[in-house]
């Protein structure tokens, strides 16, 4: 049996020397927003994606890869290897780990090809990622490698608040009368992610509380392994410095905390306007 081959998306952070050093194939995301077609395999139009969101407020629909996209993929990795471990965005965010699966069943017999539901997106995914394929350059079998992924699956952690009600009305987040009502009265939502859904936890009066909010949150860890912040824009602003600030009080091993754009799967529910944090408290010895 050869090495486990890795393989993820687009939505995946990972630092370009993850890729290369740890052999993952990459499979462009392809995102359609109004008649213009994105696609991108390091992140590099997020930001852009999100401009025009905000401008137009249009949603984006992620339309790949498609099961016809992995398949290939998988039919080159099948001539070097007879186990593929395939890791994708959150099931319940994106139809990828339905297309992965689907591409998978023709190659049953020929290839042991496992799709894994990260349950996360962004940093979240790409953490899990890179350590399989960490793992997997190690010498672990599949098994062992997908015990591990488990573990951490739960020990990796989201929250954001966002601005406009509008994409969680259109996502089914929430109600239209919950929307109406929650934008009169200027509140706004803190979401968090379990098992691969957004869910609105609780609300708060405005942007500062939201902030405020966030910091509480990650000041229930006592550990915190990696953790980056998730907005718009790639340049820090004011709101951003000041969230970095109070994170690398409670975490200053692990300061400055990293700015990540967040992508077109994850704004396609919450919106352009989102500010959030992805922790991963870290596995224990």
């Amino acid at each position: 049996m050869g090495q486990v081959r890795i393989v993820t998306d687009g939505d995946a952070y990972l630092d370009p020397r993850w890729a290369r050093t740890l052999d993952i194939t990459v499979v462009p995301l392809r995102v359609q927003v109004g008649d213009e077609i994105y696609q991108d395999k390091d992140g590099s139009h997020n930001e852009a994606v999100l401009a025009r969101m905000a401008q137009e407020r249009v949603r984006p629909m992620v339309i790949g890869p498609t099961a016809e996209d992995l398949q290939r993929v998988y039919a080159r990795l099948v001539r070097t290897t007879d186990t593929i471990l395939s890791i994708h965005s959150s099931g319940k965010l994106s139809p990828i780990v339905q297309n992965a699966r689907l591409a998978a069943t023709a190659f049953l017999g020929r290839c042991d090809i496992t799709v894994l539901d990260s349950q996360t997106t962004s940093l979240g995914l790409g953490i899990l990622v890179r350590e399989a394929a960490r793992m997997a350059q190690a010498g672990y079998s599949m098994a062992q490698i997908l015990r591990y992924l488990r573990g951490m699956i739960s020990r990796i952690y989201f929250v954001m608040v966002t601005d406009t009600l509008d994409y969680l009305e259109r996502s089914g987040r929430i109600s239209a009368s919950q929307s109406i009502l929650g934008t009169m009265l200027g509140i706004k939502p803190l979401l968090m992610m379990e098992e691969g859904e957004i869910i609105p936890a609780e609300k708060v009066r405005n942007r500062e509380k939201g902030l405020d909010k966030l910091v509480e949150f990650i000041g229930e860890f006592p550990q915190v392994e990696e953790i980056a912040i998730l907005q718009p824009m790639s340049y820090p602003t004011d709101e951003t410095v000041l969230l970095q600030e109070r994170l690398s009080g409670l975490f200053p091993s692990l300061a400055p905390v990293p700015i990540l754009v967040y992508g077109p799967v994850l704004a396609s529910h919450v919106g352009p306007d989102g500010l959030g944090l992805v922790v991963y408290e870290g596995m224990e010895d």
